[in-house]
């Protein structure tokens, strides 16, 4: 395909997919008219190189085009193998499946979809159909989709408000606090609790090592489902394949996504115990009580597959090193600007909390957004800033005031010690409004 087509693909998606995103992008000056990726670098149509501190949002984890991947599909194509089955028997998710369960030394049954919220519905009417109990739990700050389901889950804003009523019987817990949790489950009722061990759109926050071990003890004593969602924290992310792999008790289920396609391919996965999956799916009559066409088509399994075998343990150390290297070099550059309140890291996911300044430059009304006037417009003035030096980077969903950072795990020293520079230089002209 021309980079003449994709540039015509920019102007069609303004006209029939979805204009308002477009002109966010564009008062927000994000580049996003990238027309090719070379060096795990993206360029745009002016010919700049981007440097993706996001990781395509999570997606590109093992970085733009990464070649094994994109050989992996190559050489499946260039065979007759199937690229559906069509009684839903996929050979392809068995394989994936067997090397995804392998590699977490722990489950031994998964389930396949496209994206995040699928898997997160996948696991709502698991723990529902297993116990026999209605109630969900989740954590104040969360995102776990945008589908109907998880949309339960959400924190109350924007992207949930409009879309009510919302599914039945769910309750979202004050974070972090124990005593909510043990109450919340002293009934033995609740079917499942759902939670990040790290909140990205919430602000990049940690659950305590106090929280997730009563988290592990509780739902193990009251029968309720504990759900890892690691769809934005596993896959190395961390340091880890998983980071609920460092709890005391393993979760019941652990949905993901993200990198486990590859960067290619859309594909996500449940995994579980098969006891748990039996109790709920186990007669000829509703063994297909929940299902999705594309379950497990083939191509998405090869690009997981591939994906998987280059996530080795030397990969996982290097996210660990790269990230206490990254930790150093913001400390020494930002670490005591004016306008940057705490830094919170683990692996490579970075959160740089900002504070909200008092002066009128750094607020939405002044950008003539009134009705967000009580939101701090200091995070998305960074971004901005960061843009002109080729870092692509963006706040939380749920926490303006917080950066987010979470660049492919072989991005380089150079770049790390690079994007440091450039932020304390961006913060240092912000600073300079006043």
């Amino acid at each position: 395909m021309s980079e003449y087509k994709v540039s015509k693909g920019y102007r069609d998606f303004r006209k029939y997919v979805n204009a308002g995103l477009v002109t966010l992008c564009e008062l927000s000056s994000e580049p996003y008219k990238v027309i090719r990726a070379q060096d795990g670098a993206l360029i745009d149509e002016e010919g700049k190189r981007l440097h993706d501190f996001l990781a395509g949002w999570g997606t590109q984890g093992l970085g733009h085009l990464n070649s094994a991947v994109r050989q992996a599909l190559r050489d499946y194509l260039d065979t007759e193998i199937p690229a559906f089955f069509t009684s839903a028997v996929s050979p392809m998710a068995g394989l994936l499946a067997a090397k995804l369960c392998e590699r977490t030394k722990h489950y031994d049954h998964c389930w396949f979809a496209s994206g995040g919220s699928e898997v997160v519905e996948a696991a709502l009417k698991l723990a529902r159909a297993a116990t026999k109990r209605t109630r969900i739990l989740s954590l104040r700050g969360a995102y776990h989709g945008c589908t109907m389901g998880s949309l339960a889950l959400m924190e109350p804003g924007p992207f949930k408000d409009a879309f009510g009523p919302h599914l039945p019987e769910v309750q979202a817990l004050p974070w972090g606090c124990i005593d909510s949790l043990k109450a919340a489950l002293s009934n033995k009722d609740v079917a499942a609790i759902f939670v990040e061990s790290v909140q990205i759109e919430g602000g990049v926050r940690w659950l305590t090592s106090e929280y997730v071990e009563a988290l592990g003890r509780l739902t193990d004593e009251m029968g309720t489902v504990l759900v890892a969602d690691e769809i934005q924290t596993g896959f190395g992310r961390m340091g880890y394949f998983l980071h609920s792999e460092t709890w005391p008790r393993r979760p019941d289920i652990v949905v993901m996504g993200k990198t486990l396609g590859g960067g290619y391919m859309p594909l996500s996965a449940m995994v579980t115990k098969s006891e748990l999956f039996a109790r709920a799916y186990s007669h000829p009559l509703d063994v297909e009580s929940h299902n999705s066409t594309f379950s497990g088509n083939s191509l998405a399994c090869v690009a997981g597959m591939a994906a998987l075998d280059l996530l080795t343990d030397e990969l996982l150390e290097g996210a660990r090193d790269k990230g206490a290297f990254f930790l150093d070099c913001l400390k020494r550059e930002i670490g005591d600007h004016e306008f940057v309140k705490e830094i919170r890291s683990e692996g490579l996911l970075f959160g740089i909390e900002l504070v909200n300044p008092e002066h009128p430059y750094y607020s939405f009304e002044y950008l003539g957004l009134e009705d967000m006037k009580a939101v701090s417009a200091l995070g998305f003035l960074l971004t901005h800033r960061l843009f002109k030096d080729g870092y692509l980077v963006n706040v939380c969903g749920h926490r303006w005031d917080v950066l987010r950072i979470h660049p492919a795990l072989d991005v380089t020293r150079e770049q790390l010690e690079d994007f440091a520079r450039c932020c304390r230089r961006q913060l240092d002209h912000l600073l300079s409004l006043t």
